[in-house]
């Protein structure tokens, strides 16, 4: 079970980083030096947008599950 679980965190956080990386920057910082801060005719539509922010909130609450799954059979004494 420890081992399904450390493998669904690793996945999990892959995407995570994957699709936080997908996601347009809004305003300066570090998304404005490369690039990000112009703004051209071909951005995404809002339901676009909406999709990729369920699907992120999605992943993240998968993210979190493994991690206290990976905690709570840590701390058991037989494990």
């Amino acid at each position: 079970m420890i081992l399904f679980l450390q493998i669904l965190l690793i996945v999990s956080s892959v995407l995570l980083v994957l699709l936080v990386l997908l996601h347009r920057g809004r305003g300066g910082g570090l998304s404005s030096l490369f690039g990000g801060g112009m703004q051209s005719s071909l951005s995404g539509s809002s339901v676009v947008e909406k999709n990729l922010d369920r699907l992120t909130l999605f992943v993240g609450a998968i993210w979190v599950i493994a991690i206290v799954g990976i905690g709570l059979l840590i701390k058991l004494p037989g494990a």
